[in-house]
């Protein structure tokens, strides 16, 4: 276990942009607690897209929750979020006191097993604060959380664990693209909130 281990000042990117990585922030028995109520408490559905214009139903779940009825474009889909509920604001506190940063709201996937993840993007759509901090909170299997520079194709690879939780921040979304990578040999579900700060 790294509870508390990582160094939260270091930047984890060689260029452009900024990745800080705060650990495990709570032990196991407490993620497991919050992985089990967060699976019960949000209202997940599955996710949508619009690929080429073929519509798209994902087996990966998601839920979208903000400080108000937030309008969220992405995949080519508008998303209104959903008010929080006192579970997702304990976390937001505890995620506000680890990054010193304000959040507004979260968006939150439910991976199933290894064959669910998420192709290479970036965070940069226009409701988003420009350069603001996201920052990712993982609870359940660990996850290969990778990135890819633009243009030099770099790639750095961390292994998120259950309760880790990392930021990113400045001209990363601009230069960076991410990735949940997929892998069979992961059975057990994963459940991330990125913690975001949108335009009001």
């Amino acid at each position: 276990m790294r509870l508390f281990e990582e160094d939260s000042t270091k930047n984890w990117l060689p260029k452009d942009g900024e990745i800080h990585l705060f650990g495990e922030i709570f032990n196991t028995v407490e993620a497991d607690a919050y992985f089990k109520r967060l699976f019960q408490e949000v209202a997940w559905k599955n996710d949508e897209a619009i690929i080429f214009g073929k519509h798209i139903i994902t087996k990966r779940k998601v839920a979208w929750y903000a400080d108000i009825p937030l309008d969220y474009t992405y995949s080519n889909l508008k998303r209104e979020a959903l008010q929080w509920n006192s579970l997702l604001l304990e976390l937001k506190k505890k995620v506000e006191n680890y990054t010193n940063e304000s959040y507004n709201s979260c968006l939150m996937n439910l991976y199933h097993d290894g064959n669910e993840g998420v192709s290479w993007h970036s965070d940069d759509e226009k409701e988003l604060k420009k350069n603001g901090s996201i920052a990712s909170l993982s609870f359940g299997a660990t996850r290969k959380f990778a990135f890819k520079h633009n243009e030099t194709k770099e790639k750095i690879v961390f292994e998120l664990k259950n309760g880790e939780l990392l930021e990113m921040k400045g001209e990363t979304q601009n230069f960076w693209k991410h990735s949940i990578l997929t892998s069979k040999k992961i059975t057990k579900p994963r459940i991330s909130l990125t913690f975001r700060q949108m335009n009001i």
